[in-house]
């Protein structure tokens, strides 16, 4: 069905999964919403069986999956970006890529109690050979404090070889290609919002800083967590650093990968 995108509704504690309205486009585009399903079928980290898997070869389409749950110290809701279609292997890589990086956002902060709720989430890029997905989350303190804080987290997944892409794949000499990054964004950075006073530390060569990037065909395309280049009121920051630029550090493997 043209336009087609589906939500799912799942407990990561468990519990019944439920399929929230699909929404589809009639011919004017408006958003029209089929019934909702409901299944017994038990805690599932997967979206439910929705019939033979697409084969090879068929175009990858964006769809979204809504996680919900508590686990008693971390309260969530959030959209996070999935695919369909496609090479399943590269499908099922890319969706479970997803769905970790928000379990690493609801894991990792060292705090008493505190909510995530959606702010943000794509399938940035779909090309040729490479799939980019972005997902920003609005953390907030529970009970509330003075305000959210957006957390960030991308995926770059290899189409050719269903297989994650990182920094250390996509550079053979890692601090090199880190020094790269570091000194373009420090030319890129002062006609941002940033400016030219942006945190020189947020840029520093290391694996931290640059985490989360986006392959896109116009580069390599940087995005800042809250703080890390200015502050709280310039709202999140990203560069995009061309990949002429990053021709003497990249793998030339990926070169013609990453930017499909």
């Amino acid at each position: 069905m043209r336009g087609f995108r589906r939500s799912i509704l799942v407990s990561l504690l468990g519990g019944a999964v439920l399929l929230a309205p699909a929404a589809c486009s009639d011919p004017s585009g408006t958003a029209v919403s089929e019934p909702s399903t409901v299944s017994d079928a038990g805690p599932s980290m997967t979206d439910p069986a929705t019939g033979p898997a697409t084969p090879a070869g068929v175009p990858y389409t964006e769809s979204e999956l809504q996680v919900t749950g508590s686990t008693g110290r971390v309260r969530y809701d959030v959209l996070i970006p999935q695919i369909e279609g496609g090479d399943p292997a590269v499908t099922a890589e890319f969706n479970e890529s997803m769905r970790a990086a928000l379990q690493d956002q609801i894991d990792g902060w060292d705090t008493d109690a505190f909510t995530l709720s959606s702010q943000e989430h794509s399938v940035a890029h779909i090309g040729e050979h490479v799939i980019s997905g972005l997902l920003v989350t609005s953390w907030n303190a529970d009970p509330p404090g003075a305000h959210p804080t957006p957390i960030v987290a991308t995926v770059v997944v290899n189409a050719d070889t269903a297989a994650p892409i990182t920094l250390g794949d996509l550079f053979p000499d890692l601090p090199a290609g880190l020094q790269a990054l570091s000194d373009s964004s420090a030319r890129l950075l002062p006609e941002t919002v940033a400016g030219p006073d942006f945190e020189r530390s947020g840029i520093e060569p290391t694996e931290a800083n640059f985490a989360n990037w986006l392959a896109t065909p116009a580069g390599m395309e940087i995005h800042f967590n809250d703080y890390q280049v200015g502050p709280h009121a310039i709202g999140l920051v990203t560069v995009t650093v061309p990949w002429e630029d990053l021709a003497d550090v990249i793998d030339p493997e990926l070169a013609p990968v990453v930017s499909s």
